[in-house]
């Protein structure tokens, strides 16, 4: 008699698998959950009256190929809170604040700890975010991932008062861009890291090097920065025009999506602290400048477009809140042609 389990799909390590995770998604759960770990959807009680006119917002996103370094090190705890924070850094942007959060985990045959340990970085992004882990699915498909290996995927939802969307509208000539500290390189640009690093050069994640305080492999499985609480408590107090996650295509395609018509940005380099692993990604893999401010974040993780009377006071209160920043640049009017980000020394 032909088994699910010899065709390479285990029930019983699937059902072990939510019993074990279902209290770290319990320790995420908000008022407004009203369901359970188990059931066919997630449901949450959205609070509408707390708004004059509700918008949802959504995102979805993954981790890309900085799962191989998870991989390499057999380290699954922190993978998670990079899924969390790319997808509610993007809904944060607007003035969102996250409401709930699905994840999606596909492998060829399930590994209950491994799982597990994924879960536990999501259950702590959602935790950092403020959202609710209301959901997900686990799909173990034989033959489609190599061993050990697996795919992740998250879905965020956030609401936002329309009078108070972020949306770059108001954004001017004269107006000062603020720019937040990324962790490292979050979770972009790694296919081209791993390629100088590990591919060209020969590297290891043990291996030491003068200018990080850390084995390599522990430098670049940092997880990504979560910015939406610190968001929510500045749009709060201050006005702010335009916000962007700095993710892929660094701030050079970044930032221009919350321009309207008529404007560019002057990016001063040398006005912010860059990690020193952007510089040996640079150094080792000869990469020029150009192509590593359009790749990688290069210690910008989030952009913050104000007046430009009001930049000393939103630094302050960043700072005060935890966040490293630096004023990095200022809007000025676009020229037929230009670029959208002038990048000058």
């Amino acid at each position: 008699m032909t088994t699910y389990r010899e065709s390479g799909v285990d029930i019983d390590a699937g059902d072990e698998f939510v019993e074990r995770i279902k209290p770290l998604v319990r320790s995420t759960f908000r008022p407004e959950v009203l369901t359970d770990l188990g059931g066919f959807g997630g449901l949450f009680g959205f609070q509408a009256a707390r708004y004059k006119e509700p918008v949802l917002v959504s995102g979805t996103d993954g981790v890309g190929t900085k799962l191989k370094i998870a991989f390499m090190m057999d380290k699954h705890d922190t993978v998670g809170i990079d899924l969390v924070a790319m997808c509610v850094n993007d809904i944060a942007v607007s003035g969102a604040e996250p409401l709930f959060f699905l994840d999606y985990f596909a492998t060829g045959k399930l590994s209950v700890s491994k799982a597990q340990e994924v879960v536990k970085g999501i259950a702590e992004g959602c935790r950092q975010a403020g959202c609710a882990l209301i959901g997900g699915e686990t799909a173990e498909m034989p033959s489609m991932y190599p061993d050990g290996e697996y795919d992740l995927a998250g879905f965020a939802v956030g609401a936002v008062d329309r009078p108070k969307m972020i949306d770059g509208r108001g954004i001017v000539p004269g107006d000062a861009i603020i720019g937040l500290a990324s962790t490292g390189l979050h979770s972009n640009g790694y296919s081209l890291a791993r390629r100088v690093l590990f591919d060209q050069r020969k590297l290891t994640v043990a291996s030491r090097m003068p200018e990080l305080d850390r084995p390599l492999g522990d430098v670049l499985l940092t997880p990504t920065r979560i910015y939406a609480r610190q968001i929510l408590g500045l749009v709060e107090k201050f006005p702010i025009k335009g916000i962007a996650h700095i993710t892929g295509g660094g701030i050079t395609e970044n930032l221009p999506r919350v321009f309207p018509m008529g404007v560019r940005a002057r990016i001063h380099r040398g006005s912010w602290s860059v990690p020193p692993i952007f510089s040996i990604i640079c150094r080792l893999g000869s990469v020029e400048r150009e192509e590593m401010h359009r790749v990688f974040n290069m210690g910008i993780g989030l952009t913050l477009v104000v007046p430009a009377d009001a930049a000393a006071t939103v630094l302050e209160k960043a700072k005060a809140s935890g966040e490293q920043g630096w004023l990095i640049g200022e809007i000025v009017a676009s020229s037929d042609g230009g670029p959208e980000v002038e990048y000058v020394d």
